[in-house]
């Protein structure tokens, strides 16, 4: 849990200061939470990336944080700045699953 954490820290820093400095933008606050988005695609992949886990549980659970982010984005700002969130989210989470494939032990936590 501890590394999952760690990762979704460094995903979220690592994106924003990438946004903040070579894109610009006029919401800071938008860039954040799209940034809190690719961490918590990162923290959370790491975190589900084990073989005790069935693949519909991830699945499922994947879901849920990317309706939770939909969720608080639509709050703070508007559905349609909240949907990028969970594109963002989706990409990431697929990456990690792709690079995982290519190791022969099918994880990037071994």
């Amino acid at each position: 849990m501890q590394k999952a954490l760690i990762y979704f820290a460094l995903g979220t820093v690592v994106s924003f200061l990438i946004n903040y400095f070579f894109l610009s933008s006029d919401n800071i606050g938008l860039e954040f939470y799209y940034a809190i988005a690719f961490g918590a695609a990162w923290g959370v992949a790491y975190y589900l990336d084990t073989p005790d886990i069935a693949l519909p549980k991830k699945l499922g659970l994947s879901f849920i944080v990317m309706a939770i982010l939909v969720f608080i984005g639509t709050l703070i700002f508007k559905l349609e700045l909240a949907i990028p969130s969970i594109l963002k989210f989706s990409m990431v989470f697929v990456a990690y699953y792709v690079i995982a494939s290519f190791r022969a032990t099918k994880s990037l936590r071994k």
